[in-house]
């Protein structure tokens, strides 16, 4: 860990911030994301650099402070017509602002796009991030789409929420629009900076197809994987997008850790087999302002540790907006007055922040060595997000999820009906991105039974069932869940007027008979098709064991041994992190010699007990010999030797740093800057210090 607190050449660790640089916010990354174009942009730019950041800029593509195009100062036309519109015509809004709408990426949004991103290249930045490219499923009314739909398809726009067809085409035509505006902005940016002698990567901030899924948000997702000028994505998984309800045994609940530990699983399929970078971000306040810091802390812990249960990915953006999180106040549990951070807080955040930059370990244990069970989710499921009702109402984190009309649409109980029941018995569970069986042969690599359904999504492609058909003969599971009754099964696609449904010609394609109970081989595999609505699996503790029944069989048909339990849990190097799922109940007990990197004062865990809901995230005392454990700031310009330990840890001002080192005995003294420190405790071989932020560093110097 001291020689990887050096190295920001892999980025390992970034935030964004739209706020002029500050001594409180200086959270000792290795790049800072500058946000937003404006006149100030440079300066800050300037500033963030003059601090040792490594400098990227992140701009919002589908929505920003873009008035000047809307109103016409830009080139003398009013472009209101390229406000995403709902049904009577109004444009929908970001937030809470009343000039700042969602745009349609037409041909004329984008080249402002492009000249307004054009003086960037001059200003030196490492990394463009177009964040969040989207498009509301209840759009689509706007004269702009209007016309491109004429063009794309070669006839009449239809309302999208019309039809089951015109929604699910709508919903093709968004994605495309979103895809063909990032990629002409990334790659006349990139040539441009080429052209200049300059290196320019791009990389896209962008939810999960889960949550945008579950939110009624089209977004390019899978496409991102093929656009040739992006370098990567940030994954935005975070308390707002995670504690959405949804439902498993008949219960409506928040299931932050779960919810957020399945978003992060498909997340790491924008960029898994390829050599663009992935960035999970955590944050530790969320957008809703008005809950209180014990409810930040607790669910910011649990995205946390979700994250770290994927041990595929292991770089981080620790934290969007870190100015609202150490400079603004919110509400204690059982008080109604807003304070700033406690102390504590501030410290917790910052050693896991810290502790971040060491999670590129190879040697990765599973407490258990399961089936590996894919739940198969493609870009069509945003397609799909209608309801015949009408609308089921704007939701976007801000809302109380559970007080909402038409909560049951939100809910997404097709999907979570397949993957709660496994992973709630303890299996290894992932979502898996269906498109890229096509062009990734080991796509399905790290699956051993995958569960799919045409309930809720469609395959774009018949090769898709091709790609199936083989993995399944050379050893893999297959379970299909489907009874039939989606009307999105009728829609104009290459499967229609041939087969009743797709479902009939992946049947084909694997050589099965769908109409056959049980499992039947294929090849040096097997599949099983299961006539049930997946959604049918959230009713109640006995339809969900039926899944797991069902999904079980086929694992132990393959030669997998199958154990039920309640601990989920990985060892990346010397870091423990597990959780006791909640609806498992029961408790799991922890047994060794860890130091706590939850716990601001690093405290030393040799026996724990976790009860249902419970995580944890330790560090293996046992593990090697590494004299730097954790600290809640960035240690730099270490040197040991016989008689002395010394070197200079960062952090921002204004908190209480907490550090914890291996040592061989109790230090004789211990200075910082020059003056002798009293506050340390020594114990069973570590020594903890504790001392105030400085960014430009505090010098310790321990002598023995």
């Amino acid at each position: 860990m001291t020689n990887r607190n050096a190295d920001k050449d892999r980025e390992a660790t970034g935030f964004q911030e739209q706020a002029p640089y500050d001594a409180s916010i200086d959270l000792r990354t290795d790049f800072v994301m500058v946000y937003g174009l404006n006149d100030s942009t440079p300066e800050r730019i300037a500033r963030w650099r003059e601090a040792g950041y490594r400098v990227h800029l992140m701009t919002g593509i589908s929505w920003g402070n873009y008035q000047d195009y809307l109103d016409g100062r830009w080139d003398g036309s009013d472009h209101w017509a390229d406000a995403q519109a709902v049904g009577d015509g109004s444009p929908i809004l970001h937030g809470s602002s009343t000039d700042i709408p969602y745009m349609v990426p037409t041909f004329g949004f984008t080249e402002y796009l492009v000249q307004k991103l054009r003086p960037i290249i001059e200003l030196g930045v490492e990394g463009v991030h177009l964040e969040e490219p989207e498009f509301w499923a209840r759009a689509g009314y706007s004269e702009s789409f209007k016309r491109e739909w004429q063009a794309y398809f070669g006839e009449p726009w239809q309302p999208p929420h019309s039809t089951p067809e015109a929604h699910f085409r709508a919903g093709q035509l968004k994605q495309h629009l979103l895809s063909r505006s990032l990629d002409r902005v990334t790659s006349v940016l990139r040539d441009e900076a080429l052209q200049q002698g300059r290196q320019v990567r791009f990389y896209v901030p962008t939810h999960s197809l889960l949550n945008y899924t579950q939110w009624q948000i089209i977004s390019p997702e899978s496409r991102l994987r093929t656009l040739p000028s992006i370098d990567g994505a940030i994954a935005q998984v975070w308390t707002g997008t995670s504690r959405t309800p949804n439902v498993y045994a008949g219960k409506v609940a928040e299931r932050t850790f779960e919810t957020a530990y399945l978003e992060y699983g498909i997340a790491q399929d924008l960029t898994r087999g390829t050599d663009r970078r992935m960035w999970f971000l955590h944050d530790p306040i969320e957008d809703h302002p008005d809950r209180t810091w014990e409810d930040y802390l607790a669910n910011y812990q649990r995205t946390l540790v979700a994250s770290l249960l994927h041990p595929g990915v292991s770089r981080y953006e620790v934290a969007p907006w870190p100015n609202r999180i150490f400079n603004r106040p919110y509400l204690r549990e059982g008080s109604t007055e807003r304070q700033p951070i406690p102390p504590d807080t501030a410290t917790s955040y910052l050693i896991a922040m810290n502790s971040l930059r060491d999670l590129d370990q190879p040697d990765v244990r599973w407490a258990q060595e399961g089936p590996r069970i894919g739940i198969a989710l493609s870009d069509t499921a945003m397609f799909q997000r209608w309801s015949p009702g009408g609308e089921s109402g704007h939701y976007d984190g801000l809302q109380d999820a559970l007080a909402l009309e038409g909560r049951e649409q939100l809910h997404f109980s097709d999907f979570y009906g397949l993957a709660l029941p496994p992973l709630y018995d303890g299996q290894r569970v992932s979502p898996v991105q269906l498109e890229n069986v096509i062009d990734t042969p080991d796509a399905l690599d790290d699956v051993d039974v995958l569960v799919l359904s045409y309930e809720f999504q469609k395959p774009l492609a018949p090769g898709i069932h091709y790609a199936l058909a083989g993995w399944v003969s050379r050893g893999g599971s297959l379970l299909y869940v489907g009874d039939g009754a989606d009307p999105y099964h009728e829609l104009r696609s290459w499967w229609t007027g041939r087969y009743d449904t797709c479902a009939d010609h992946l049947a084909e394609a694997l050589g099965a008979d769908r109409n056959r109970d049980g499992v039947q081989p294929i090849g040096q595999g097997r599949v099983r098709f299961l006539p049930s609505r997946p959604a049918d699996f959230t009713e109640s503790p006995d339809r969900a064991a039926e899944l797991v029944a069902a999904i079980r069989e086929l694992a132990e048909a393959g030669g997998l041994t199958w154990e039920s339990t309640n601990w989920l849990s990985v060892q990346r190097g010397p870091y423990l992190v597990g959780a006791v799922l909640e609806e498992a109940g029961g408790s799991h007990v922890v047994e060794g010699k860890y130091l706590d990197l939850l716990d601001p004062q690093l405290g030393i865990v040799r026996q724990r007990e976790l009860g249902p809901g419970q995580l944890t995230w330790l560090r293996d005392l046992t593990y090697d010999e590494e004299p730097l454990l954790a600290s809640a700031g960035r240690v730099i310009n270490w040197h040991q030797d016989h008689t002395t330990i010394s070197f200079t840890c960062q952090a921002p001002s204004g908190v209480q740093v907490t550090t914890a080192l291996r040592v061989s005995s109790n230090p004789t003294t211990v200075q910082a800057d020059g003056t002798k420190v009293t506050d340390f405790r020594y114990d069973a071989g570590v020594l903890w210090l504790q001392h105030a932020g400085i960014p430009t560093g505090t010098h310790i110097e321990i002598k023995f």
